[in-house]
């Protein structure tokens, strides 16, 4: 269990949508920091919900 806003709970709301890896760098999310994490977020996942 992930706290809210945490890079767990971002690491899962982006796995949900089927991003495992950064866009560009095609690596693994978990060897980004948090604040990347957050920006992937927000590009792709709060995007699209509005």
């Amino acid at each position: 269990m992930a706290y809210k806003y945490s890079k767990g709970w971002y690491l899962k709301q982006l796995k949900e949508k089927g991003i495992t890896k950064h866009p560009v760098e095609l690596k693994k999310l978990e060897l980004y920091r948090t604040f990347v994490i957050r920006k992937l977020y927000f590009e792709h996942v709060e995007k699209t919900n509005q």
